[in-house]
């Protein structure tokens, strides 16, 4: 096992197309003891009222994006952005780099304390963009939950009210699945049963102590 990027914490990038069901994923390594750092908290955090983020949004995309109550309207910015794809790139060139820095702080924190008060063995960065946005570089392997695009499609027009050409527009906005496998050190296959998924991750999981530990033994403190 290669040297780890945060000393005294091993990173997992966790990500997946839209409505993969990385959520199953994610709440299960959380059972298992992981510390999850959920990007998408993060970005809610970066765009509440009076952030540098949110006054940038709204200066690129109008006061339309803004709630009456002073918050983005993420629904509104979500039609903008996704039947557009230079608007998207704008959205992204506001968010991404502040997600990343604020992974990073956690992730620093997390190390340092560790240095402190001994190892965290394992946390996730949770991230749907985790591979669009470049932040499979602060981690140490990153794992894909995939589902075919018929599936993804049916979950986001269930769970959301989307039309199917809604569906597939914001599915088709993302890196294709085929490049994020092709990336990824572990696929999850999550078009079965959620046991089955979460089996998947058990014996995962159970792989990666194995792997940790063996490290541990050939390079002792």
């Amino acid at each position: 096992m290669s040297k780890r990027k945060w000393p005294g914490i091993y990173v997992i990038g966790l990500t997946g197309g839209i409505a993969s069901g990385k959520s199953t994923v994610s709440e299960t390594l959380r059972d298992l003891g992981a510390r999850i750092i959920d990007a998408d908290a993060i970005t809610r955090e970066i765009q509440a009222p009076g952030s540098d983020a949110l006054r940038e949004i709204r200066e690129v995309f109008g006061d339309r994006v803004i709630a009456p109550d002073g918050t983005l309207d993420r629904r509104e910015l979500g039609r903008i952005v996704f039947s557009s794809e230079g608007a998207r790139r704008m959205l992204n060139s506001i968010i991404h780099p502040r997600v990343i820095n604020r992974t990073k702080d956690i992730l620093r924190e997390m190390s340092e304390s560790a240095a402190k008060e001994g190892p965290v063995p394992i946390a996730v960065v949770d991230a749907p963009l985790l591979l669009e946005a470049g932040a499979d570089a602060v981690v140490d392997e990153v794992w894909v939950v995939a589902l075919p695009r018929e599936q993804q499609a049916e979950r986001l027009m269930k769970r959301e009210g989307y039309s199917a050409e809604e569906a597939f527009s914001r599915i088709d906005s993302q890196m294709p699945l085929e490049e994020k496998e092709k990336r990824a050190d572990y696929v999850i296959d999550n078009s079965g049963t959620i046991e089955e998924t979460r089996e998947q991750v058990f014996t995962l999981w159970r792989s990666l102590e194995r792997r940790l530990s063996s490290a541990s033994r050939n390079n002792p403190a």
